[in-house]
């Protein structure tokens, strides 16, 4: 395991390489010039050179690059263009937001996406079932800012439940994690019917059954056990979105998180926080695959990690 845990982390390298060479090409190929959005529309073009000259823009596009790479290496971000503040001090400041919404959206699309999928598979072809996979379905296809909008019409300006905009309270939580969760859950959900459906009529689970077991034990501790394996891809998989989902969720819902930041950078072309914070969620995006290998083998000793 140890060995297996040592390899990953090196093949996770080329792969932020890759992230912060698609991030740098795509930012600088935008069209703008941070300068003039520093200096004014209005302000003279000597200005603007100096300003170029002092951050560094008119240098190769390669020495750009690896001084960032550098720096980034050093968990030095630079500073915002904007206004001059660590890139480091902005991450911080909203990452834990971000975080915080994405773990709970987690939890909420875990919890009924499991319980949505177990119930439909051992009700299977039932009113349940269908009933489930639809509302599943519908779950999976509707965009998250229409949902997010639809939510807070109905429970924060209608019946005033929750509150419409903001994070930290129980009245501002409940919608944008309901709003980022639901997708999830939704592909949770099918995804453990379908796993659940190929070991539930396995020899093991008859005969289990036939020896008298419980079947609430049945097909938790034999049957959800064995499916869980793609369901734990599909978690973490869906971990990694909810944190680039979180870009839509924080705006409609006002929350100043890390999505938020990365749109707020973009739009002024604030070159150093946009990659730093992209690369952070890339980061932490590995760092979930490497956790979902790992419990791929607590799960089932029979898993290969070579």
């Amino acid at each position: 395991m140890t060995k297996f845990i040592i390899r990953r982390l090196f093949q996770l390298i080329p792969v932020l390489l890759g992230v912060t060479v698609l991030v740098f090409s795509l930012m600088h190929l935008t069209p703008g010039n941070p300068a003039v959005i520093m200096a004014g529309e209005s302000a003279p073009e000597a200005t603007v050179k100096a300003i170029e000259a002092r951050l560094g823009l008119n240098d190769p596009l390669y020495e750009q690059y690896f001084r960032f790479l550098g720096n980034a290496a050093q968990l030095d971000f630079g500073s915002s263009i904007r206004d001059n503040i660590p890139v480091f001090n902005h991450i911080s400041a909203r990452f834990a937001i971000t975080l915080e919404l994405s773990v709970m959206a987690m939890i909420f699309s875990v919890f009924w996406g499991l319980l949505a999928g177990i119930i439909s598979a051992v009700r299977r072809y039932t009113f349940e079932d269908v009933a489930m996979m639809v509302v599943a379905l519908f779950g999976l296809s509707m965009p998250n800012f229409w949902l997010g909008l639809m939510l807070i019409q109905w429970f924060a300006i209608e019946f005033q439940i929750f509150k419409p905009t903001g994070w930290g309270s129980l009245e501002q939580n409940v919608l944008p994690v309901i709003t980022l969760g639901t997708a999830g859950a939704a592909i949770i959900a099918r995804m453990t019917r379908s796993s659940m459906l190929d070991v539930i009529d396995q020899d093991y689970i008859r005969t289990a059954r036939a020896k008298g077991v419980k079947e609430g034990t049945v097909i938790l501790r034999h049957a959800l056990k064995n499916a869980m394996i793609p369901v734990i891809t599909v978690i973490g998989i869906q971990f990694g979105s909810f944190l680039a989902g979180s870009v839509l969720t924080e705006s409609v819902f006002a929350i100043n998180g890390l999505g938020r930041l990365i749109i707020d950078s973009i739009l002024q072309r604030d070159f150093p926080v946009v990659q730093g914070a992209i690369l952070v969620i890339a980061v932490v995006f590995v760092i979930v695959n490497l956790v979902v290998d790992i419990t791929y083998r607590l799960l089932n000793k029979r898993v290969d990690l070579n």
